[in-house]
């Protein structure tokens, strides 16, 4: 359950300004959107739950970006950077209700965060290069969610060592 945009659960945080209206432009620009049957009230709270519940899940990229789908292929786990906007900026310290208790937003994957780019690992299941439409296992993201990036999973750059 979302809280109203002002409201806090007890132990948590607001920085003493909003982030979205001080900001610098880091000038970004949406490459796509994802589509989902998620809507605000009716959302996975992760990509785990998302796989549970199932659906049709893909990628619209905008046809200036097309082109950067070549070397993708079936199979191939990508990292998405989207941008949940619509999220509160300003909690620094917030009280999800799988914790104990408060915590701080970058030990969280919460979408309410001071930039709200999120991250996923997905699994490309079809790509159709000329509409720009990857079909993927799972999105955790409202429909029509802006997407910032795709990027490769690498095993051998993604996966930290061992402790020692």
């Amino acid at each position: 359950m979302s809280l109203p945009p002002t409201e806090k659960r007890p132990g948590e945080v607001a920085l003493s300004f909003d982030p979205a209206r001080t900001a610098d432009d880091a000038r970004l620009r949406f490459i796509g959107r994802l589509r989902s049957p998620w809507s605000r009230g009716h959302c996975p709270k992760n990509l785990r739950e998302a796989r549970e519940v199932g659906g049709t899940f893909r990628i619209e990229i905008d046809e200036s970006f097309r082109p950067g789908l070549a070397g993708l292929a079936v199979g191939q786990p990508v990292i998405l950077l989207y941008w949940t906007g619509s999220s509160r900026r300003d909690l620094i310290v917030q009280s999800p209700a799988h914790r104990d208790g408060p915590t701080g937003v970058f030990a969280l994957r919460s979408p309410a965060r001071p930039n709200p780019i999120a991250v996923g690992v997905v699994r490309i299941l079809a790509i159709d290069p000329v509409t720009g439409v990857l079909t993927v296992d799972a999105l955790d993201a409202f429909d029509g969610t802006p997407l910032l990036d795709i990027k490769p999973w690498l095993t051998s750059v993604d996966v930290p060592p061992a402790q020692g």
